[in-house]
């Protein structure tokens, strides 16, 4: 079978929100080429290399994202891949920089890569209780560890970035047993199956967009949560009427922003809030939006450009 390798150009910042609309046409897989990546290997000692060019160290602040389509499908999928990119340049106004979004692309032979893509993927240990691990990967877990498995067609949130390890991390710090977690924007659904095998009793989860649904629906049933687990297909928390002890959302500061009036309505009185997505330039607009909101900054963390924050109402 025969491939279009597609690349877009793209810069660290924006490289995950290109990854999304690269899987909303493939089930094929993504890829994201980062030299942030390689200078955190370097810098905690996880790979050695007895030699490396000095030119891989250079953050520059691009990356590419790499995606594989089917050479027959191209004529149709490409152009609506172009067009989504060209909405989220518009609707990013700025706030995040995506680079030139040039594309670039070739004819590759065989899906052996699909194979050799998997091996780039490894349990993935975030806090002290989670990892993060591929379903086709074995592991053997230690007592006090939580394995969360997710599909090999993942469209959304490993875990692997920054944004949705502090989630992770900062809900291990807050959950105790018999919560109720609410996570709007859940992708994957990582967040809210998470919380099911921490302890809590009951996580809701909402996506505007379909294919995250789907893909939420399908990673609770592999990880045995899917009877604790209510995944709606909306916008926010629109006509939700559940109400949380911890709430978390991993989208961008202007759509945190927009969710800001709803949270007294869903989150219970002492929970808890965590908010991930956040960029330096955009943070004192998402907590002034929130503490208007009568929610008590409790916590912050950074990791790379990312911000995340707690509250407690």
């Amino acid at each position: 079978m025969k491939f279009c390798e597609l690349t877009i150009h793209t810069t660290s910042e924006g490289s995950e929100l290109v990854a999304d609309v690269l899987w909303r046409y493939t089930t094929y897989g993504v890829a994201i080429s980062d030299v942030k990546d390689v200078i955190a290997l370097q810098r905690n000692k996880a790979l050695y290399w007895d030699y490396m060019d000095e030119s891989l160290t250079q953050d520059n602040g691009e990356a590419l994202v790499k995606s594989f389509i089917p050479v027959d499908e191209t004529q149709v999928i490409l152009p609506k891949i172009r067009e989504d990119l060209e909405e989220l340049k518009r609707l990013g106004g700025g706030a995040v920089s995506l680079g030139t979004l040039e594309s670039t692309r070739r004819e590759v032979e065989g899906d052996d890569w699909l194979e050799i893509w998997k091996t780039h993927f490894r349990p993935l240990h975030i806090g002290e209780k989670i990892v993060v691990c591929p379903e086709w990967i074995k592991y053997e877990n230690k007592p006090e560890e939580q394995v969360v498995l997710l599909d090999s067609n993942m469209a959304f949130g490993t875990g692997e970035h920054e944004t949705t390890a502090m989630c992770l991390k900062l809900l291990q710090q807050y959950l105790t047993p018999q919560s109720v977690c609410i996570d709007v924007g859940c992708g994957s659904g990582i967040l809210g199956i998470s919380a099911i095998k921490l302890g809590a009793e009951y996580a809701y989860l909402t996506d505007i967009d379909y294919v995250a649904v789907e893909s939420a629906k399908h990673n609770s049933q592999i990880n045995g949560v899917a009877n604790k687990v209510t995944v709606a297909h909306s916008n926010l928390l629109d006509n939700a009427e559940i109400k949380g002890d911890i709430m978390l959302a991993n989208i961008t500061a202007e759509i945190l922003c927009g969710l800001a009036p709803s949270i007294p309505k869903n989150l219970k009185k002492g929970g808890t809030l965590i908010l991930s997505g956040i960029i330096e330039s955009r943070l004192q607009m998402v907590i002034s939006a929130f503490t208007a909101q009568n929610l008590i900054l409790e916590k912050t963390l950074k990791e790379g450009e990312w911000i995340a924050l707690s509250f407690k109402l």
